[in-house]
């Protein structure tokens, strides 16, 4: 069964680790917010996908005005954000039906591929969790509650990506669970129910642009691979 395909983009932070006075997804990289660079990924991809935009109320705001001013007439439905990313994305589901595939995806990560959300939709016809990883190239360590610290194996670990992609029915009975503040993804909220990951490569390009420097690094991307 080909599965109708959604996007729940998540956009509900004020941004505060970039000592920012507005909300990240809307400050400008190439002279345009954030957001729509995310919005666009979705756009134009050889298939439709159904765009949920989950956002803080300021984002709401200026993202309306932003459409209007430049004359972008976009068909997605736009729903509040919750006080946490888990009440953000619970939602978001109110607008997606049970039997179709959603991807969930941060409205601050522009640059992955095309060809990487192609694939990972692909896969989530088969498996009904899909979320893109990368191993680690920095050695990591442990801190122990008494300031003292522990060498720890970097093979064992994993960064975590977004879109992370799942069979809608599964991610929706997932988001039954009560929150809990483990819950910093998808995925995690998933494991609840027993469900299998399966992983797919990340792109060391897909950064989530969070801090004043990511703006710096997302300026030099936006020359070099858009």
């Amino acid at each position: 069964m080909n599965r109708e395909k959604y996007v729940i983009i998540t956009a509900g932070g004020a941004g505060s680790r970039m000592g920012a006075d507005i909300p990240k997804q809307i400050l400008e990289i190439g002279g345009k917010p954030i957001l729509s660079y995310t919005f666009n990924l979705f756009l134009n991809l050889p298939f439709k996908v159904n765009i949920v935009l989950v956002a803080h109320p300021d984002i709401r705001k200026f993202w309306l005005e932003y459409c209007d001013k430049e004359r972008i007439n976009l068909r997605y439905v736009l729903a509040k954000g919750g006080m946490t990313r888990f009440h953000s994305v619970k939602e978001g589901l109110r607008f997606v039906p049970d039997g179709a595939i959603v991807a969930v995806h941060d409205g601050v990560r522009p640059f992955i591929s095309k060809e990487k959300i192609i694939s990972m939709f692909e896969m989530a016809q088969e498996h009904p969790a899909v979320i893109p990883v990368l191993p680690l190239v920095d050695s990591i360590r442990e801190v122990r509650p008494d300031g003292t610290s522990l060498i720890a194996d970097r093979s064992k670990y994993r960064l975590v990506q977004t879109p992370q992609i799942f069979h809608s029915e599964v991610l929706k009975q997932a988001y039954q669970t009560p929150f809990s503040p483990e819950f910093t993804d998808d995925a995690s909220v998933v494991e609840k129910l027993g469900i299998p990951l399966t992983f797919a490569e990340g792109e060391r390009f897909n950064i989530k642009i969070t801090t004043k420097e990511d703006l710096v690094l997302s300026e030099l991307l936006l020359k070099t691979i858009w």
